[in-house]
């Protein structure tokens, strides 16, 4: 009895700087306008991180959003130009953006790329799935990083 009473309080807490787990034991910690620690083991690759951005099956950046990625013709103007990036915002504040955006702007139209609560109208077959891998979400911060201008 103590103990559920416990942990229904526990449960009533709000946690302002942490979001629901997307993998068992996994908590991502926000502080500020940032998430400051990677959210995979391994850094992130520049590389594959382009590859996701160009990727229309994949990160579906170039939807909205418009690079220096110039194999892809048709690029979106409905979004900030990825130009300079890497200069405009901190390595932990791009994670920020592009794993839960709407924690910045709630009337924004990106897609939270590693958020799984509070989302509306989602498939049976992707419920409780990221969009982008913890793994993926670092190699597009990785690639944006170098976007100095």
């Amino acid at each position: 009895m103590v103990r559920a009473a416990l942990l229904a309080i526990l449960l009533a807490l709000p946690i302002p700087s942490a979001w629901a787990q997307q993998r068992p034991g996994d908590v991502v910690v926000v502080e500020g306008d940032a998430i400051p620690e990677p959210l995979a083991a391994r850094p992130g690759d520049a590389a594959r991180g382009r590859a996701i951005v160009a990727n229309r099956s994949v990160g579906l950046c170039l939807l909205c959003h418009s690079g220096p990625i110039p194999e892809e013709r048709f690029q979106g103007t409905l979004a900030p130009s990825l130009v300079g990036a890497g200069a405009r915002w901190s390595v932990g504040q791009l994670r920020l953006r592009i794993a839960d955006g709407a924690r910045l702007n709630p009337d924004t139209i990106m897609p939270p790329y590693y958020r799984t609560i509070g989302l509306q109208r989602v498939a049976k077959a992707f419920e409780g799935k990221t969009i982008l891998t913890a793994e993926q979400v670092e190699d597009v911060v990785a690639y944006l990083t170098t976007l100095k201008e």
